[in-house]
């Protein structure tokens, strides 16, 4: 089972508080989770459950014909993901992959790589570009070891499968690489090649911020010739 869990999307993204409005960063995570879903489904090859409560993330999921697990606590995505795990395992489900929505990247292929190298019993562990966060995690069976998300969550993750003492592969998927937190991170999403509806944002967003950027930087040059 593959879980994607969304978080309430009109609160998303606050790191980029300061460079985006409330309603622009909204609009990336709905394209970021657009992206997201449809490599997803274009890889088909295991059933998937979109974790959330949020009313567009319902939306997209019924659209794609995927399961929905609700999360009304919106607590955050370790106990979303808990609940989740929980969940699968009480089925008999022996494989979760675990895959955020905010790596717009991601392409099936990706998807089909960290199948490909999953032990029969362990995980596979596929770390952010900067090799501190987590973003995508196979465990096999469903509940292996708890996942805890947040900034530097790659590290105790790894130690976390290492104590199963199963195997534990870590891959290394560039596109899966980049999360989407940071202005440089919304830099880098847009001079990626490709027209994903991310990118096309991600060009748009980036072009007004310079601009803004240019704009303040002219009347703080006024303001100063004129003191």
């Amino acid at each position: 089972m593959i879980l994607v869990p969304v978080k309430d999307l009109r609160n998303a993204k606050q790191r980029l508080s300061h460079v985006l409005s409330a309603a622009s960063r909204t609009e990336l995570a709905h394209a970021m989770l657009n992206d997201v879903l449809r490599a997803i489904s274009e890889f088909g090859e295991d059933d998937v459950s979109v974790v959330t409560s949020d009313r567009y993330a319902l939306d997209l999921a019924k659209q794609h014909g995927f399961e929905i697990i609700r999360d009304d606590s919106n607590v955050s995505e370790t106990d979303a993901i808990a609940m989740a795990t929980e969940i699968c395992a009480a089925r008999g489900i022996e494989t979760t992959l675990v895959l955020p929505g905010d790596i717009p990247l991601i392409e099936a292929e990706d998807v089909h790589t960290i199948y490909e190298n999953a032990p029969a019993r362990g995980s596979v562990l596929a770390p952010s570009s900067d090799k501190r966060g987590s973003n995508a995690m196979l465990r096999r069976p469903a509940g292996l070891f708890p996942l805890r998300f947040g900034n530097d969550s790659f590290m105790p993750h790894l130690a976390a499968a290492i104590a199963t003492d199963t195997s534990c592969v870590v891959v290394s998927l560039p596109r899966i690489g980049l999360d989407i937190d940071t202005l440089e991170d919304l830099l880098q999403l847009s001079q990626a090649p490709g027209e994903k509806l991310s990118q096309l944002l991600a060009r748009k967003l980036v072009a007004e911020v310079r601009r803004s950027a240019a704009h303040e930087f002219a009347n703080e040059t006024r303001l100063t010739a004129n003191c």
